[in-house]
């Protein structure tokens, strides 16, 4: 069945210089973009994002990170997208994140996570709708 899902990849990432190498791993899992852009997330985004975290102690850290710097907000449309997209970018700590996933390979610390991914359909089309309206 087809399925939507939301990637961000992050400020660390874009400039580092790997969105193109980022972007292939998704077309070459057979996924198809919807929606792509490249632009920064507002304050009130990030917010809206991460309203999960509020009051946690890294959620300044998260917000100020998040808008720190341009990122590639994109839809990606296919079989089962969340979790093609959740096994492509690895685990969230790039330490335990396995070579050959995006984390894996170009992720440094995990407050500079590299990327971010929906993790259910569900939240899917609610970061779709903070993020693209």
């Amino acid at each position: 069945m087809d399925q939507r899902t939301y990637i961000m990849i992050k400020p660390d990432a874009v400039a580092r210089g790997f969105v193109g190498r980022i972007l292939q791993r998704f077309e070459d899992a057979g996924l198809t973009f919807e929606k792509l852009e490249y632009g920064v997330v507002t304050r009130e985004q990030a917010a809206a994002n991460y309203v999960e975290h509020q009051g946690k102690p890294f959620y300044d850290g998260l917000v100020d990170y998040i808008t720190s710097g341009p990122v590639v907000k994109m839809v990606l449309r296919g079989p089962g997208a969340v979790a093609v997209c959740r096994k492509l970018m690895g685990a969230t700590n790039p330490a335990d994140a396995a070579p050959g996933t995006i984390r894996g390979d170009f992720g440094l610390v995990m407050d500079a996570n590299v990327i971010h991914g929906s993790d259910s359909p569900e939240s899917a089309e609610r970061e779709i709708g903070v993020f693209f309206g």
